[in-house]
């Protein structure tokens, strides 16, 4: 390996004990292993915050649905427990990590495990046991979903540190390490058995699922850097325990014995992963663009003169970035068309040449890269929602891509190409959070592309420092996910909460008409019962259920009051209208007030002034009272077809509409227009209550848009007010990758077809 000095490697920490060290490390290998572990530190925060809040609602769910008081108050008490002790877990967890970099390098022997003797208590610990099963499960999924990055991975840092093949519990950045090194942190808390099984799941869900990105982002820094950059995986058999011999890797090419065992005999060819030729997607669209010139008779004649190095092209590339950021955005998109931004490139490479000295031009395929980048730009910047924030970021972003597309390939050849799926991620986040009908501009996502566009345009064009923009701008859309659905479920949770007052507020007065029809109280009584005492039953049906003994207490009070029930105690049944009372937000003294003179009781010591106070005033603060759930938001009324209204009939389309929404999973996007000015917004079906039909749209920051009905909402889309928008298959990168390639066989279409297809794009 190539020997680096010490002094090169970046400050990745400020406390030499929060970096991994081996004694063993060369100093390349050693720079990047600290850099692999920055890396995997500031990625990972996102998705083990996800986690543990994903957990604490799921805890918290547990709670609601439990029916014991016991168990209830296990699931709050353990909720609260990873509530306090969330930076211990995130300590251990990060430690534990660390812990399996470290011991990258030392030798393993595959008898140490069996010859150990297990501690005979362990076969008795079904805590341990249980546990065990669920991070095995968890562990053989992620690595049945990540195997082919985790192949790669494997060899490579085998390759740092000199040892086999790294997989499994070696292998710091697997499954195998993450689930253990949470399973760690989270032992330092005390929990029931199943709460930490609960914490494992939410682990496999938030971090295992998503690790994909992580590896790619590894693999990628990694082969940047030399590490076995023409490493491929292939499909392998899985290694029993007697396959696994230590093997040695004599340097950075990948020998033909990294296929560790040849593929059984009946695996189809067609099962290995498909990879983009390193030249056929360069040469084809290269080969459309030659045959639409010699269609139009337009090749370009570069007359005399020499063709330009790639250093002199770089130069000029600089120039030119310089020269455009001082123009006005008008000019800027004229000079970054194709032919303009040739014709401009080839002024920069010839000014300040001596007066009759050889001209110099681009090469056909430098020539070819300028025109093929410019063409990709402007298919994307069709793709947008109107010529804003996105706009402006894309043409920053022409110059600095079209920099690394001239000294590297791999742009157009590798869909996966850091720099590829940074425009598509940058483009993407602007068109959407920045530039979207919402209204309000994220700042701090505004501020963080700027700088993202800046470090592209003043750093020279590498792999790895599109690696590292990727992994940044990535892990701060994480957060800005996680903000929306946090805000996204808030806005639901409230809406059932609405939901479930107005069910209970409802089936609260069916009871009280009930009991009025059989005795029709007057007065006083009356406007207790329907004001005040009907929100009493419907607060205890919400929290303890029709079926709880609390709430037939409540009926047989209600009986009392109506005197359809004897009364043993009236003292007794005045504190229970009291306490009743005051439950709903009314005040000692006038619970108590009405209570008395509703049961005639005088009061003990009561003031002159109180004394005088009459049924009538009482019965007027009563009216006067707020009633439950008065200050929430006020919902959409359920629309109540008139008797003389017909039903929509099954072949209507509004029926079949609704048919069709009630279908829908949450999640489901429309589109609403403005019949005033044309507006379209782009609304999220948040939820929608199958008892009810009201539903909640969200904006794409989870904020509440508004309520509608279904039946509402068919009756608009009927009408063409709104519309479903379908499920989005292609980012926008893609589909501007495909009209660029479909205008190129448009334009090459009467001129004979290309000897390979563009679909490989």
């Amino acid at each position: 390996m190539e020997v680096e000095q010490q002094g090169r490697r970046p400050p990745l920490a400020s406390d030499r004990d929060l970096r991994p060290d081996h004694a063993s490390w060369a100093p390349r290998a050693r720079r990047l292993i600290e850099e692999t572990h920055a890396l995997c530190m500031s990625w990972l925060e996102a998705p083990l915050r996800q986690c543990l809040g994903e957990a604490e609602q799921r805890l918290y769910a547990l709670a609601e649905r439990s029916r014991s008081p016991a168990e209830q108050q296990q699931c709050l008490y353990s909720r609260q427990l990873i509530q306090q002790q969330r930076a211990i877990v995130d300590r251990g967890f990060m430690e534990g990590l660390r812990q399996h970099f470290n011991r990258m390098g030392t030798a393993t022997d595959p008898h140490v495990h069996a010859d150990t003797p297990r501690r005979p208590l362990e076969l008795l610990d079904t805590t341990e046991h249980e546990q065990t099963a669920a991070m095995d499960k968890l562990v053989a999924r992620g690595e049945a979903r990540h195997g082919t990055s985790l192949f790669e991975l494997g060899y490579r840092f085998a390759v740092l540190v000199g040892q086999p093949p790294l997989e499994g519990e070696h292998l710091p950045l697997g499954p195998h390490a993450l689930a253990s090194a949470f399973r760690s942190a989270v032992a330092q808390v005390d929990l029931p058995v199943e709460h930490r099984l609960l914490l494992l799941q939410s682990f496999d869900v938030a971090v295992v699922q998503s690790l994909a990105t992580l590896y790619d982002t590894v693999n990628e820094h990694l082969r940047a850097d030399g590490i076995l950059s023409q490493l491929r995986a292939f499909p392998i058999a899985p290694r029993t325990q007697m396959d696994r011999q230590p093997r040695t890797i004599a340097n950075d090419s990948p020998p033909a014995t990294f296929q560790r065992q040849p593929p059984a005999p009946s695996t189809p060819a067609s099962s290995t992963p498909a990879r983009t030729d390193n030249i056929a997607v360069l040469d084809n669209l290269r080969e459309m663009l030659a045959q639409h010139r010699a269609g139009q008779g337009a090749l370009i004649d570069q007359g005399g003169g020499r063709t330009a190095t790639p250093e002199e092209l770089q130069l000029a590339l600089d120039a030119l970035q310089l020269h455009v950021s001082d123009i006005a955005d008008q000019a800027r998109r004229e000079l970054l068309s194709a032919q303009a931004l040739r014709e401009e490139l080839v002024t920069q490479l010839n000014t300040g040449r001596p007066q009759g000295s050889t001209p110099m031009h681009l090469t056909d395929e430098q020539d070819d890269t300028v025109e093929l980048v410019a063409m990709l730009f402007e298919q994307m910047d069709r793709q947008l929602h109107n010529r804003g924030n996105a706009h402006s970021l894309l043409g920053d972003l022409q110059l600095p891509l079209l920099r690394l597309a001239v000294a590297d390939q791999g742009f157009f050849n590798q869909s996966e190409h850091p720099a590829r799926k940074l425009l598509g991620v940058v483009t993407e986040a602007a068109n959407d959070w920045l530039d979207g009908p919402e209204g309000d501009i994220d700042r701090t996502l505004e501020a963080k592309l700027t700088q993202l566009v800046e470090r592209a345009r003043r750093e020279p064009p590498s792999t790895g420092l599109y690696t590292s923009l990727l992994a940044d701008i990535e892990h701060h859309l994480g957060l800005l996910n996680r903000k929306a659905q946090i805000a996204e479920r808030r806005q639901v949770e409230a809406m059932q909460g609405r939901e479930r007052l107005e069910q209970a507020r409802h089936r609260a007065a069916e009871l009280m008409t009930e009991r009025f029809e059989t005795c029709n109280p007057r007065g006083l009584l009356r406007t207790l019962l329907e004001r005040a005492w009907s929100d009493v039953l419907a607060l205890t049906l919400l929290r303890h259920g029709e079926d709880s003994e609390a709430f037939s207490l409540r009926l047989r009070i209600t009986d009392q009051l109506l005197g359809q029930q004897p009364v043993a105690d009236r003292h007794l049944l005045q504190a229970e209208v009291e306490a009743g009372l005051q439950q709903i937000g009314m005040h000692t003294e006038e619970a108590v007030q009405v209570a008395q003179r509703l049961l005639g009781i005088p009061a003990a010591s009561a003031a002159r002034h109180e004394t005088a106070t009459t049924t009538t005033e009482l019965a007027l603060k009563l009216k006067q009272h707020q009633r439950l759930g008065e200050n929430s938001v006020t919902e959409a009324p359920a629309p109540v077809p008139a008797p003389s209204a017909p039903m929509p009939s099954p072949e209507s389309p509004e029926h079949r509409i609704r048919q069709r929404l009630r279908q829908l999973p949450f999640g489901s996007w429309f589109e609403f227009i403005d019949p005033a000015n044309g507006r379209v917004s782009q609304r999220k079906l948040a939820w929608y209550s199958p008892v009810s039909g009201n539903s909640l749209f969200v904006t794409r920051r989870g904020l509440r848009s508004q309520e509608i009905t279904l039946e509402q909402l068919a009756h608009e889309m009927a009408r063409g007010r709104v519309r479903e928008m379908p499920p989005v298959k292609e980012t926008l990168l893609d589909r501007a990758w495909h009209a660029l390639t479909s205008q190129l066989r448009q334009l090459t279409s009467g001129h004979g077809s290309p000897s390979r297809p563009g679909a490989s794009t």
